[in-house]
């Protein structure tokens, strides 16, 4: 103890130097902020109260003794207090820089032995609930596993890259072993029982192992949903003997209606399921009809919405979903678009843009996204976008992705940016395109359904950029007003044919 100075006072703990502050100036203003353009203050003792509250919150979320609080978030009242509370309760409270990467936030967390996060929004908490999806499922290990097709997709491409590495013999075995798992998987779909020749051999060497290098080695059951998913994914892990089988259905189902589950078609998303019935309503020369849904799993209605819930049910019960849909000759489900997302033309084509956009990509498969426009217009053009990488808030970057570059270099391309490809106009890549799309439009059942321009934007579509939905559907309108002035230029007479 010092003699004289602050060194020679008691000590004391933070909460006794709390409690004298509220005696001695209790109802004088502790913390001002501006929320929604007006000025809020907490006083000395509204501001115990609240951090008393939130040392409770975290001891009742189960805060240990000198375990950490992280707090993500920016200047704010409630930073003040989730630092005081921690302290309050036992714990020791840690800053996280709000610019942070995921990885420093979570090597942070770690470091720090946190039993609680406090985070100021969805962005930040993405930050610290963003992880390895393949890590995730190598921990768990599941035995039945549901993704939305990006992620399908995204394993794909980092499978593809990472198999693009590999030496020459590894790669000629890879294509060998997947030549018989897709003729095998193929076989199975089909009703049949024979097993090619070489089978068991592709699954001891390749199959079993990749399997177990994403944590599907005990998984019996892959699936998908909520989108629709390219013949080209399908087809990918088929070859892997990992058959990933499309499921239908909406929330007012309470989920699915149709499964793919012992039965499957590559394209399908199944038969309805048992106790549940399907309806085509109004359907057109090739059997397209709305896809309407009845059963004890169909909702009762919207709450306190009327008018919203007589649109959605008839007065028989049928659930009307939106969705365009035709059933094969052995009852298996077909979406091939949506009534609100069908393009008619000038000349009165109807004409369902998924097939065509699902098309493209499969043929040229550096395409990330790909829409097509025509709607009250002479003629199809798309918008496509290229693979490129996303940074750690999932935005699009300038970086071309692996399965790009990788086409770049077999082709001589020094590109490595979507800007780059742009300004350069490569020659490669432009042609690669433009024969995906002829291959396309030669299998077009009329001139009307053929593309006849495209434009490669600038960047690509996300769910952060407004582009793609929660469930990474095209939002069609939006991508629309977004790029009009690309769209005008693809239907001015001065626009140049890509």
């Amino acid at each position: 103890m010092e003699n004289s100075g602050p060194g020679s006072e008691t000590p004391m703990t933070i909460h006794q130097m709390f409690l004298e502050t509220v005696e001695w100036c209790g109802d004088k203003p502790a913390l001002v902020s501006k929320t929604d353009g007006r000025w809020v203050t907490l006083t000395w003792r509204e501001y115990y109260e609240e951090c008393r509250t939130a040392a409770k919150s975290f001891l009742k979320l189960g805060l240990e003794r000198f375990h950490g609080v992280g707090i993500l978030g920016f200047n704010s009242p409630e930073w003040f207090i989730s630092d005081v509370g921690c302290i309050f309760a036992g714990g020791l409270a840690t800053g996280i820089y709000t610019t942070n990467s995921p990885e420093t936030c979570q090597y942070v967390a770690a470091n720090c032995e946190a039993d609680v996060l406090v985070v100021e929004n969805q962005k930040q908490l993405d930050k610290i609930l963003k992880g390895s999806l393949v890590n995730t499922l190598k921990e768990a290990r599941p035995t039945g596993f549901l993704g939305v097709p990006r992620v399908w997709e995204k394993m794909q491409e980092k499978m593809k890259a990472a198999g693009s590495k590999a030496s020459p013999l590894k790669r000629r075995l890879a294509d060998w072993a997947k030549s018989v798992g897709l003729q095998y998987n193929y076989s199975v779909m089909n009703g049949e029982n024979a097993v090619p020749w070489g089978f068991m051999l592709s699954n001891n060497l390749v199959f079993k192992r990749v399997r177990a290098g994403l944590g599907l080695d005990r998984c019996t059951f892959c699936c998908t949903g909520a989108a629709p998913i390219t013949k080209d994914t399908l087809e990918y892990f088929m070859s892997l003997n990992i058959p990933v089988k499309e499921l239908y259905g909406m929330s007012e189902s309470s989920g699915p209606h149709t499964v793919s589950i012992n039965q499957y078609r590559i394209g399908s998303c199944g038969k309805v399921m048992p106790g549940c019935k399907t309806k085509l309503d109004r359907p057109d020369e090739d059997g397209n009809g709305e896809v309407c849904f009845w059963g004890r799993h169909v909702f009762m209605g919207y709450l306190n919405m009327p008018d919203k819930t007589v649109e959605a049910l008839d007065q028989d019960g049928w659930l009307h979903s939106g969705d365009l849909g035709k059933h094969d000759k052995d009852d298996f489900l077909y979406i091939t678009g949506r009534i609100k997302e069908l393009i008619i033309t000038a000349g009165g084509e109807n004409i369902p843009p998924v097939p065509i956009e699902d098309a493209v990509k499969t043929e040229v498969p550096i395409i990330s996204n790909a829409m097509l426009i025509g709607d009250k217009l002479k003629f199809l053009s798309m918008m496509l976008t290229l693979k490129c990488e996303m940074d750690d808030n999932g935005e699009p970057t300038d970086d071309l992705g692996p399965e790009v570059l990788d086409f770049c270099q077999q082709h001589g391309v020094t590109s490595t940016k979507v800007s780059e490809v742009l300004a350069n106009k490569e020659p490669a890549i432009y042609k690669a395109i433009q024969e995906g799309m002829e291959r396309v439009n030669a299998r077009s059942t009329s001139n009307a359904q053929k593309v006849q321009k495209w434009i490669i934007l600038g960047r690509d579509f996300s769910v952060v950029g407004g582009e793609l939905g929660p469930t990474l559907k095209l939002r069609r309108p939006a991508v629309v007003k977004m790029y009009q002035d690309k769209i005008n230029e693809l239907y001015t007479p001065a626009a140049e044919q890509q």
